[in-house]
């Protein structure tokens, strides 16, 4: 009864941390990706609560992103405030030992495991996929009444638009497009209708250059000149991203980079857990140089880890890679101990 009671107090206090650290963490991330998507929409005219309902869609994949660093200063905060409190020394001068530590740790690790596994396997990838779709959607449901330059808008996968306006005239016309041809079409001034299926462009004083598969080009060159172009709504399956492929996915597609990026993700969630408890809590060592080791050590992994996914990498070399930088990790570890034990 005594050791329950113990690691239910441990565990309220992990999770008290790790839920403060989290609504930090979140927050920070999540207004620096709303600025973002403000930035983007705001010479659109777009309302500001589709960009605010937009953004939620992706807090899910920031969580799978930040979860390692917030168990990192979770773990740290709880129990460094523990160990400056003497609660520790209270629980060890029980004689239990370092049992209910593990429990605690354990029992966390299995509930983290667990909820991370749904995120980062399913529940993330298919939120985000929705937020790609809502994105361009959002971005290309244009108003050009409202707007007082493009900025190269893509509105659809093979047509981009700059105009610039000045006192609700059109200007400055560029289209280019795709067909049977590479198309380019600029226009000194016009009109832009948008309806429920189409843009109409009606345009004046300007010139058309069309280049075929054989780079036979075809100039046109007009007065007045009507272009209409269908919309395209993207939908599910057109996106290539892999932040939007659930391992049901990856596993039909034989994608297995990216089947171990999300293995990996896993691993290194686990990696934090013991490597704290055997750097920091096995030996009770809460001096601020063995914490800087264990929170800088961790953050460079993860870091690594990061800016290895986003590269245009192998499967064999990511593989190679991060098992060099964990194995060196170990190594590290092991010889910092070393020297310490000396």
């Amino acid at each position: 009864m005594q050791i329950n009671k113990i690691n239910l107090y441990l565990f309220f206090q992990i999770c008290k941390n790790f839920l403060l650290i989290l609504f930090i963490f979140l927050s920070v991330a999540w207004l620096l990706q709303i600025s973002r998507l403000f930035t983007i929409t705001n010479f659109m005219h777009i309302q500001i609560f589709d960009v605010i309902l937009l953004s939620i869609y992706l807090i899910p994949n920031i969580i799978t992103v930040i979860s390692p660093f917030i168990i990192i200063f979770a773990l740290l905060f709880c129990f460094v405030k523990l160990n400056r409190d003497n609660e520790l020394v209270a629980i060890l001068s029980l004689g239990l030992g370092l049992q209910p530590f593990k429990n605690t740790l354990f029992f966390f690790g299995i509930i983290i495991f667990f909820l991370f596994n749904i995120l980062n396997l399913y529940a993330a990838p298919k939120i985000y996929e929705t937020y790609k779709i809502n994105e361009y959607n959002l971005r290309n449901t244009l108003n050009f009444n409202n707007m007082s330059f493009s900025n190269f808008i893509n509105l659809n996968n093979s047509t981009i638009l700059d105009f610039n306006k000045v006192n609700n005239e059109y200007l400055d016309i560029f289209i280019s497009f795709k067909d049977e041809k590479e198309n380019i079409v600029y226009a000194k001034k016009g009109n832009i209708i948008n309806d429920n299926y189409h843009y109409r462009f009606q345009l004046s004083d300007g010139f058309r250059i069309s280049i075929d598969k054989t780079n036979q080009i075809e100039k046109l060159e007009f007065l007045n000149y009507v272009l209409k172009i269908d919309k395209k709504n993207i939908i599910k399956g057109e996106i290539i991203d892999q932040n939007t492929f659930t391992i049901l996915d990856d596993l039909k597609n034989g994608n297995k980079l990216n089947i171990v990026f999300k293995i990996i993700d896993i691993f290194l969630i686990i990696f934090i857990i013991y490597f704290f408890y055997n750097n920091n809590l096995k030996t009770i060592n809460f001096e601020f140089k063995n914490n800087i080791y264990f929170s800088l050590l961790c953050i460079s992994i993860l870091i690594l880890n990061q800016i290895h996914k986003n590269s245009d990498v192998s499967f064999i070399n990511y593989i190679i890679t991060t098992s060099i930088i964990i194995f060196s990790s170990i190594i590290l570890t092991w010889i910092k101990i070393r020297y310490e034990q000396n």
